[in-house]
């Protein structure tokens, strides 16, 4: 999915924030969670795409961020302000802490909306504007 936004969508205004259709989103859904193949560029559309990447993430077992890390995270920004060392020490020790499928993810992950928000002058897509996205979606919604 992302490969496929990184060609069809960086330029896409409003990307993620424009929900596709409700049935190719569930036929693409289908066909994952079957282990069929899935041709994004007959079958996909960006819209649709953007939103099965957006229910994936919310979807897993596990969040992103697990509980306990966004107890810590919520706790050090509370503590602390944002852009000091002890701040940023903090939350590398914490992110540490993470699984490293979650690492993994999460490092694929902010690549590729780096990228998105690197044509933002066109999709409109800022880094504030990616988190509001994306925050329901790594985050546990219920903290």
């Amino acid at each position: 999915m992302v490969e496929y936004l990184e060609v069809f969508g960086l330029e896409r205004v409003g990307i993620f924030r424009i929900g596709g259709s409700v049935n190719k989103i569930k036929e693409l859904k289908q066909k994952y969670n079957q282990g069929e193949k899935v041709d994004l560029i007959n079958d996909g559309d960006v819209d649709s795409v953007a939103s099965l990447l957006k229910l994936f993430l919310k979807e897993l077992p596990v969040a992103v961020f697990p509980d306990n890390i966004c107890s810590g995270l919520l706790k050090t920004f509370q503590e602390h302000k944002i852009n000091t060392t002890e701040c940023i020490e903090n939350m590398k020790q914490l992110l540490s802490c993470l699984p490293k499928a979650h690492q993994n993810l999460l490092q694929f992950l902010s690549a590729f909306l780096l990228k998105i928000a690197t044509h933002s002058e066109v999709n409109f897509m800022t880094l504030e504007n990616l988190s509001i996205v994306f925050g329901p979606a790594l985050f546990n919604p219920l903290l």
